[in-house]
């Protein structure tokens, strides 16, 4: 079968959409499917375009078989909504001419991921012209991320948005995301039942079960591997709310056997550097970013890792580094209220996390210390991730359903 992924985020991106776009490219094409790919130039989490691409050309790539044609976009350093915007739509702009390159080829499934919905309307018309199946799969509900988590004001914008995107979901022959309760969400915004599809972000099962504590690992890292290691690693962005976990290690200040470390990129990460010097937190340090290969190792060295989201975002976002986190079999703290997706995960499989109160310090300290009370590794959360997260099981279930 002949399968174009379009989307704003790709490999060698190594947290979030990128990377799962990057292996289900990857698993399609060793299955024998021809796949390509229209994406932008990798530029996340650092929000900077990596080094050896020009942010003003197309760049045409083979990766690992695949063909990826890269789209310039524009990539605002500090993002702010407006900046945002202006991003999501200089790729939708140049990745137009990408997508329509690829009229003659005739794909037989068009897969857009998004964000970004601005890619829809090409999506759904290069599908029409091409006689293609089209499935838009929604990692993130931008316009609830937008309006529910105050990064944009409510009003008549807000109105015209949600009826914008009904009528682009609408326009595709399946729409898949992550999340039981996003799939609900797809309904209650006119989506036919019939047409959803329930894809969930995946973990390289084994490769992440049989990871070991490196204390030396640690140690390259400028991390003392005797105390207990409170590990945050991702993007550090808006709507995880990571203020909260300055506040946390402020609160544990006294306790010397604890160490916070957080790793990773994002347009947040300064301010909550700054933060933390603000408040004279020596048990807090910040890292770059791991390679890839390395993350394994990292997640089975250190003592609770935090799922750490703002409040309304549980069930608009669904964090991608949780799936890593329970195949290792790691101790997790998450921010989520009860009813939410993970506040559900959380209920039904006793043991797997703690669940707390978002945005609340006191209760991520309190929801720390229970953690860090636990035996590892977590089998709780390494046979949950067994049995419903192998990334061959669940990227042919999805081709299944449509």
């Amino acid at each position: 079968m002949k399968i174009l992924l379009y989307g704003i985020n790709y490999k060698p991106e190594l947290t979030g959409i990128g990377k799962y776009s990057g292996e289900l490219c990857e698993w399609l094409s060793s299955q024998g499917h021809d796949v390509r790919v229209v994406t932008a130039l990798p530029y996340y989490p650092a929000w900077q375009i990596d080094p050896g691409y020009s942010r003003w050309w197309f760049k045409k790539e083979r990766v690992e078989g695949i063909n990826v044609l890269r789209c310039p976009l524009y990539v605002p350093r500090s993002p702010t909504t407006i900046k945002r915007l202006f991003h999501l739509s200089s790729f939708a702009l140049t990745s137009f001419f990408g997508l329509f390159a690829n009229l003659k080829w005739k794909p037989d499934l068009v897969i857009l991921v998004a964000p970004t919905l601005f890619c829809a309307p090409a999506a759904i018309a290069f599908s029409r012209l091409t006689g293609a199946k089209s499935v838009i799969h929604v990692q993130d509900y931008e316009v609830d991320a937008m309006f529910g988590l105050g990064l944009a004001q409510k009003g008549g914008a807000e109105k015209i948005a949600y009826k914008v995107e009904r009528y682009l979901l609408d326009g595709f022959d399946y729409v898949s995301t992550i999340s039981k309760a996003m799939l609900k969400k797809a309904v209650s915004k006119g989506v036919e039942k019939e047409k959803t599809v329930f894809f969930p972000n995946w973990s390289e099962v084994s490769r992440f079960s049989d990871a070991i504590k490196d204390n030396d690992f640690l140690s390259d890292l400028g991390i003392n591997s005797q105390k207990r290691i409170v590990l945050y690693s991702g993007n550090m962005g808006e709507k995880q709310g990571l203020e909260s976990v300055i506040a946390a290690a402020d609160i544990l200040r006294d306790r010397s056997d604890i160490q916070f470390v957080m790793v990773g990129e994002g347009g947040g990460k300064s301010r909550l550097i700054k933060l933390a010097e603000k408040q004279k937190l020596e048990n807090i340090v910040f890292l770059p970013l791991q390679p890839y290969d390395k993350l394994p190792t990292l997640l089975a060295s250190v003592d609770c890792h935090l799922v750490v989201q703002r409040r309304g975002a549980a069930d608009v976002v669904l964090p991608s580094k949780l799936t890593n986190i329970l195949a290792v079999g790691g101790n997790a703290v998450i921010t989520a209220d009860p009813e939410t997706e993970l506040g559900i995960l959380c209920r039904d499989y006793p043991g797997i996390a703690e669940c707390v109160e978002p945005e609340s310090s006191r209760a991520l300290a309190e929801g720390i210390l229970s953690a860090l009370e636990k035996s590892q590794p977590n089998v709780v959360a390494s046979e949950y991730a067994a049995r419903n997260l192998d990334k061959a099981q669940v990227i042919q279930n999805f081709l299944n359903s449509i």
